[in-house]
């Protein structure tokens, strides 16, 4: 890729907001907000597929298969042989915090529904 100044700025916000993210506390509200938004997507889904009752077995199907993969790439031995101490990418995080937000969002609308 060309060193333009669009690609310059682009790099440069990348590592600033990496930067940004490397606090603690930051990581923490961000990986919360994803968990939020898991259990937002969680309710949204539940709402638009049990509207008419149609894609009930296939939208739970592509929820399953989406968590499975989300679950495989985070829990992937490879990363268990390395060091234990070092930090998770925060991508791989967040895309757990919403499979755990979905699910557990899922559940709650389960038992609101008493089924």
């Amino acid at each position: 890729m060309q060193n333009t100044r669009l690609s310059r700025l682009v790099d440069r916000s990348l590592s600033r907001f990496g930067t940004f993210l490397r606090n603690p506390w930051r990581r923490l509200s961000v990986l919360i907000i994803s968990l939020l938004v898991g259990n937002f997507f969680a309710t949204l889904t539940s709402t638009v597929a049990g509207q008419n009752a149609d894609l009930d077995v296939v939208v739970s199907m592509v929820l399953v298969l989406i968590a499975e993969v989300i679950s495989w790439v985070v829990y992937r031995s490879d990363r268990r042989r390395l060091d234990p101490f070092v930090q998770r990418v925060l991508l791989l995080e967040m895309l757990n915090g919403f499979k755990l937000g979905t699910m557990y969002g899922l559940f709650v609308e389960a038992f609101k529904l008493g089924s």
